[in-house]
């Protein structure tokens, strides 16, 4: 596992334990100056470093989210012992998932806007050559394919901030029927702050016009960036927008095996559903949907009662709150209390695709150490909550080998993650 994940400094978090050190302390690295967005630092000065043999030409086609992608693959390759230079991935299949359009609209924005009557040759091939690289959202996947050499599959999928958890269910599913024995699966998305703002101010006029859209019971909670996302607490309304990378590198167990692979753990399942509700945008919020993907998930041969511990897809909206709340108490009944539910959102943002992805890492990280990592800035937990939120900022013990994950896409979709531990490695 890799990252390139927002710091406390002027770099990034790179490595798994630098996302634990800040996970299991609930520590925040998102607001900076009053300013509540996670943004990554360093992504140039970490590539140069971890990279040195790219030609600069690159660089300068490079969007930021290749930055973050190239990144985390880098540092995911180290972490599994495995060296793209000597072609020791050229075999894997190289899936990428992407949720934000900001880069692709700076890219093609650029293009459009530039002037025919008074830019240079020059420029205008560095236009296409950015446009090429940057303008779709299959942008960063051929950019790490291109770095390994890789001869396998290369593609993309978008579906929110669920798009990195389908993934993780694609390659366990490619592994499973034989096709693939190595499969890197990576998150990125970057959310420009300027636009976030300028969402803000247009909010503004539709608060100050006393204008409402209903197309849920209640409304998403705005994003905002003054003040901090609480997940799960009695007094959050809002998320914070976040910026980064989070690579997985997925294989078979024959694979791993065959070259003494340290392992993390594995992805038993996954299953992703909607809510059927008569609405491009709308949530079902009575979690009848997130349930029914948990249970496809277990796949009947996992039973509940040894899932002890959930990773949310908690933002600080008291929406997603009650969905998980309703979630929970379909499965678990009664017991539901007893379940440990926690989310780590709030130390990087709501970062979009790569939320799968380190949802995954972090719970496998939890079921080694034996501990559940809080829930990032959740101190006093919502009423609402059917389930233990583990508030504050210190792990709780817990010895465990088998969680669910859970993340979603505006418009009713769910994905929940069956992962295990240590007894499957």
């Amino acid at each position: 596992m890799g990252f390139c994940l927002p710091g406390a400094g002027d770099e990034p978090v790179r490595r798994a334990e630098q996302v634990w050190a800040t996970a299991a302390t609930g520590t925040s690295h998102v607001e900076r100056d009053g300013f509540h967005h996670g943004t990554v630092r360093g992504a140039r000065e970490a590539f140069t470093e971890l990279l040195p043999e790219m030609p600069a030409r690159y660089l300068r086609s490079y969007a930021d989210v290749h930055l973050y992608g190239l990144v985390s693959l880098a540092e995911a390759c180290a972490d599994a012992g495995l060296d793209h230079r000597a072609g020791e991935l050229r075999g894997a299949d190289v899936l990428t998932a992407r949720a934000g359009v900001d880069s692709n609209y700076d890219s093609y924005r650029a293009w459009h806007d530039a002037d025919p009557a008074t830019i240079s040759a020059a420029d205008a091939k560095s236009l296409f050559v950015r446009l090429l690289v940057a303008g779709t959202s299959s942008d960063v996947g051929p950019v790490q394919a291109a770095l390994l050499g890789s001869t396998g599959a290369n593609y993309t999928v978008s579906c929110g901030c669920a798009s990195s958890s389908v993934l993780l269910g694609i390659a366990r599913m490619m592994i499973a029927s034989g096709q693939s024995d190595l499969v890197v699966v990576t998150g990125v998305d970057r959310f420009d702050t300027e636009r976030v703002l300028h969402g803000h101010r247009l909010r503004e006029v539709v608060e100050r016009e006393g204008v409402t859209v209903r197309h849920n019971d209640d409304p998403p909670a705005a994003p905002r960036h003054d003040r901090p996302m609480r997940p799960y607490d009695a007094a959050g309304d809002c998320m914070n927008y976040g910026d980064g990378s989070v690579t997985l590198v997925l294989e078979s167990r024959a694979h791993a095996t065959a070259r003494g692979a340290r392992v993390h753990g594995a992805v038993l399942g996954q299953a992703t559903t909607r809510g059927g509700l008569n609405s491009a945008v709308a949530i079902d919020t009575g979690g009848t949907g997130l349930a029914e993907a948990a249970r496809r998930a277990l796949g009947g041969h996992t039973a509940l009662e040894r899932v002890p511990y959930v990773n949310g897809g908690g933002e600080g909206d008291a929406l997603f709150t009650r969905i998980e709340s309703n979630a929970v108490r379909a499965l678990w009944g009664e017991k539901s209390e007893q379940v440990l539910v926690s989310s780590q959102e709030a130390c990087f943002g709501h970062s979009g695709a790569p939320l799968g992805n380190l949802g995954a890492a972090l719970t496998l990280m939890m079921m080694r150490e034996g501990e559940v990592c809080p829930t990032a800035n959740c101190a006093t937990p919502s009423p609402v909550c059917t389930f233990d939120p583990v508030p504050g900022t210190k792990t709780r013990a817990l010895d465990f080998d088998r969680a669910l994950s859970f993340n979603y896409q505006v418009g009713g979709v769910n994905s929940a993650l069956l992962l295990g531990g240590g007894d499957v490695c």
